[in-house]
């Protein structure tokens, strides 16, 4: 071994180093800042949605957590799909970071933004979320979409379903926007 590269070799070392963990740091503060915006625009969306729909506030106060997808973007032409991320609250504090995806075949043409926020009415329903590897509306415990009509009746005396779910914020070309089959999966962290 040629001793004469050592200090070659370990600055090339050092250097590589360098970079690498600049690299990492770079990663883990974008990460931290799209997790800093995500977590904003779904706390906005939240005080928007309970500003204006009192169902949501009053369920809001009752919820084990809610979880909130501040942007979803859906597109199709007969096949179609959606993704988006969001955040879910206890009380006010972060729990965890989400994103929901789907597909969909049929007729349909367009594309449109949105957001949901669902409310887990009690803890066996958290749970199909929090202890699975991923969660599909539709399957495990119920799940009512609330629309207009319903929003203006439903209070805690007579809700007494496990999630509800509220479509929000709709714009854009396609209607009929529904979660059933949708995947909720947790982000690693």
């Amino acid at each position: 071994m040629n001793l004469n590269a050592l200090p070659r070799f370990g600055r090339a070392a050092h250097l590589f180093l360098s970079v690498l963990i600049a690299g990492l740091a770079t990663s883990f503060a974008a990460v931290a800042a799209d997790r800093t915006a995500l977590e904003r625009d779904a706390r906005r969306a939240y005080q928007k949605l309970t500003a204006s729909v009192p169902a949501a506030k009053s369920l809001g106060r009752d919820a084990v957590a809610v979880i909130v997808f501040p942007s979803i973007t859906k597109a199709g032409l007969v096949v179609g799909g959606q993704y988006g991320e969001g955040v879910l609250f206890r009380g006010d504090a972060v729990v965890g970071y989400y994103n929901t995806a789907g597909a969909s075949f049929g007729l349909q043409a367009g594309a449109q933004q949105y957001g949901y926020a669902m409310f887990f009415m009690n803890q066996k329903s958290l749970a199909a979320l929090t202890d699975n590897d991923g969660f599909e509306v539709g399957v495990g415990p119920s799940v009512v979409m609330v629309d207009q009509g319903m929003g203006k009746s439903l209070t805690t005396m007579n809700a007494k379903e496990d999630i509800y779910a509220f479509v929000f914020g709709q714009k854009g070309l396609m209607a009929g926007v529904g979660v059933q089959g949708n995947k909720i999966t947790r982000l690693s962290d």
